[in-house]
């Protein structure tokens, strides 16, 4: 029997007017078409037929009718619980998948995000914390002031506090970024994918840190006691000056760039030393020193909001946006080579920004989720 008769013969039991040779064709209609059915399991068959029984007479007459309509409210449950998966099937089938431009549009950039290790190893969330004191450590108060910035100030109430450094460290994620104001009042900005280690109070003959990955430096004045950053294989002392530092491990080189002052660069396996001068770059790559001078306002635009690139490898380019966007990056060495000029906002998501480099380059790129492939 087709679904149509069944359909009419349905309607027409409904109301009564079946006969005996009907009603058992019904029966047969039935037991053919569970049998094509898939199975299901008893939750399923109780929640359908419930919604099913809702619908139906409420005084039905005579045994072989009460049968019956036991039989259909099981046929109708089947039905409906196969017509709510076929329409679930067929609502996925129309949802088109996203474009690789509109995954690119919904990667947003990075932000301020860190997390402080204090000395004991107990673990504050910058990204989340509310703002006010968060701990105190060696006579100084450590708080997130009204600017977001993790500052450190001396306790009144402590008086001196001598004894063995103990360090805490600020660490940022990819997409993260942050700013710390040291115990004497040098500020850092730390880029994505970095951490500055540093002691809750500064020894009386030298102030050091230690960084990883890249931080820009406004260093307090004080002829007493140097101020020293070490990243990687080399050590930066300064009295007081402004500076950055890229120390990236997958970078495969250190570069220091003096804004303003005088610095001197000491690397530790092979001693050599430079002292640059402001609008100089030293560069330390496999134990080998070189300076140059460079455009410092490229260098430090990560600070400012902004990308900036001049003559620059698209392979180290596409590293900064894969820490800032915290996104994988696939780029061919054949085209990691290619060098460009331009520039773009870090406030923008991923797809303006890829958008922009397609613009100033003989390039392309395919997003897939948070894979980024470089194409020619």
């Amino acid at each position: 029997m087709q679904n149509k008769e069944a359909k009419a013969l349905l309607a027409k039991y409904k109301q009564r007017n079946c006969s005996e040779e009907e009603i058992a064709l019904l029966e047969s209609w039935y037991l053919d078409y569970t049998d094509e059915m898939p199975d299901l399991s008893p939750g399923e068959l109780i929640s359908a037929k419930a919604e099913v029984w809702a619908g139906l007479p409420v005084h039905q007459q005579g045994r072989k009718t009460s049968r019956l309509w036991s039989l259909i409210a099981a046929a109708a449950a089947i039905v409906l619980c196969v017509a709510a998966g076929w329409w679930f099937f067929q609502t996925s089938q129309n949802v088109k998948p996203l474009t690789s431009r509109e995954m690119a549009a919904k990667i947003l950039p990075g932000g301020n995000k860190a997390v402080l290790t204090l000395a004991d190893g107990s673990e504050i969330s910058l990204t989340d914390v509310a703002n006010g004191k968060l701990a105190s450590q060696e006579g100084m108060v450590i708080t997130k002031n009204k600017d977001g910035q993790l500052e450190y100030r001396i306790d009144p109430a402590a008086g001196a506090v001598a004894g063995e450094l103990r360090f805490n460290t600020v660490s940022t994620p990819a997409g993260g970024q942050y700013q710390v104001i040291l115990p004497d009042g040098t500020k850092v900005w730390l880029n994505a994918g970095s951490s500055l280690k540093y002691p809750t109070a500064f020894a009386a003959q030298e102030r050091k840190v230690f960084l990883r990955g890249e931080g820009y430096f406004e260093v307090t004045h004080d002829q007493s006691r140097p101020f020293r950053v070490q990243s990687d294989d080399q050590v930066v002392e300064v009295l007081g000056t402004h500076f950055n530092i890229s120390a990236y491990e997958n970078d495969g080189d250190v570069k220091t760039t003096l804004l303003s002052g005088k610095v001197q660069v000491k690397t530790q396996r092979n001693n050599a030393s430079a002292i640059l001068k402001p609008g100089e770059q030293s560069i330390l790559e496999n134990n080998t020193l070189k300076v140059a001078e460079v455009m410092t306002e490229d260098v430090v635009a990560w600070k400012n909001n902004s990308f900036a690139f001049n003559n620059e490898k698209l392979g180290s380019i596409m590293r900064k946006i894969a820490r800032w966007y915290d996104v994988e990056v696939i780029c061919p060495p054949e085209l990691a080579e290619s060098v460009l000029v331009g520039s773009g906002s870090r406030d923008k998501s991923l797809g303006w920004m890829l958008d922009r480099l397609e613009e100033i380059g003989a390039v392309h790129f395919k997003v897939e989720g948070r894979r980024v492939t470089v194409m020619p």
